[in-house]
């Protein structure tokens, strides 16, 4: 058990799984709040007029809510179905599977520890859901930040967390990209052009990016870092280097950005 969580705030969203659909709503059992049952009402399952609400939610489906209300002197919460759109489902259900997994980790640790689950949130997963938003982002910073996390632990369990940390979870990063469009109608044009994406290529000093050719005029940069903030600069300096440096040289350029 050792997790024992009270009701769920106004606002907040839920992942949740159908247990009994009826015309007027559907029942359901929130599955991060110790099983506590909610309602949805048919008006807030779904925009519009809801003819057959089966055709929207079935017995044992899987569903992210947004809460509406809770009474908790009476048990109740009410949810909506229509409050959340598609990518905030996407986010919730990921986050809600992160979770899990970081409450099986916390089992591992436990149990190479030879102790309790609950002796496991004792001496260190309470600490730590204090700290964190979540289980999983503790096992995510031990990983991507193992000096700092250790200086602000420690404990009998931190070694064996540190382990089962390394072994489990991948350091978190994100994605960006761009497109870089260089030209020059220099008659070493192409020269040029080679040598404002090496000016780019040294100006990323070591980070995780790389320069592909998607058909001349354009080339792609993918920069790769721990968060937007610094991947956001380094695309910045590689850019820059290799747009000031065609553009010194009588080219033009210029850098077009692409979805995150």
């Amino acid at each position: 058990m050792a997790r024992v969580r009270g009701f769920p705030e106004n606002g907040e969203l839920v992942v949740c799984t159908v247990k009994n659909v009826k015309n007027f709503g559907a029942f359901v059992t929130l599955d991060e709040y110790d099983d506590k049952e909610g309602f949805v009402h048919v008006r807030d399952v779904a925009t519009g007029w809801v003819k057959y609400i089966r055709d929207y939610v079935r017995e044992g489906q899987k569903v992210v809510c947004k809460v509406l209300g809770v009474d908790s002197s009476k048990g109740h919460i009410d949810l909506s179905l229509k409050a959340v759109n598609d990518h905030q489902k996407r986010e919730k259900i990921q986050q809600w599977k992160n979770e899990k997994k970081a409450e099986k980790l916390v089992e591992i640790v436990a149990e190479r520890m030879e102790i309790s689950i609950d002796k496991a949130y004792d001496l260190f997963g309470n600490e730590l859901l204090e700290d964190y938003e979540s289980l999983y982002d503790a096992f995510e910073t031990a990983v991507a930040d193992t000096e700092a996390f250790v200086e602000d632990y420690d404990g009998e369990w931190i070694d064996i967390f540190m382990e089962v940390a390394q072994e489990n979870v991948a350091a978190p990063s994100v994605q960006i990209d761009g497109i870089l469009e260089l030209t020059s109608s220099a008659p070493n044009g192409m020269e040029l052009v080679r040598n404002a994406l090496l000016k780019g290529v040294a100006a990323a000093d070591g980070a995780d990016a790389e320069i592909t050719c998607v058909g001349c005029p354009r080339y792609r940069v993918v920069v790769r870092a721990p968060e937007y903030k610094e991947a956001e600069e380094i695309m910045k300096d590689i850019s820059n280097a290799a747009i000031n440096d065609l553009i010194s040289n009588g080219g033009t350029a210029s850098l077009k950005r692409e979805s995150k």
